[in-house]
């Protein structure tokens, strides 16, 4: 007897909270690996303020960073296709200096 793909799917609830579901802003992601993972790190930056603060830090396997490559590639032509192209111009701030760990994690 042949499984059917609804039997093999696991269901997963997932909470959100109100401090969580108010999100943070991010303008700027730093991204360092090692083998074993990708750290990203999501940080702020304000005009005319010369130091800026990572506000999150996410830590993922190689795999999930994949998934999560094609997941945002997905969503990036879903809005386009609906919005427009987006337009890239650069970052407009000054060269940021990282002081954080370097690409070892």
């Amino acid at each position: 007897m042949a499984k059917t793909e609804e039997t093999n799917q696991q269901q997963i609830n997932i909470e959100l909270n109100e401090e969580t579901a108010e999100g943070i802003y991010s303008n700027l992601v730093m991204i360092a690996h090692s083998s074993e993972e990708f750290v990203m790190d999501f940080i702020r930056v304000m005009p005319g303020v010369p130091k800026a603060r990572v506000k999150s830090r996410i830590i993922v396997t190689p795999a999930h960073a994949k998934r999560l490559l094609r997941a945002l590639a997905e969503n990036i032509e879903r809005y386009e296709r609906a919005h427009g192209d987006i337009q890239d111009g650069g970052f407009p701030g000054p060269a940021v200096q990282f002081a954080g760990p370097s690409g070892e994690a």
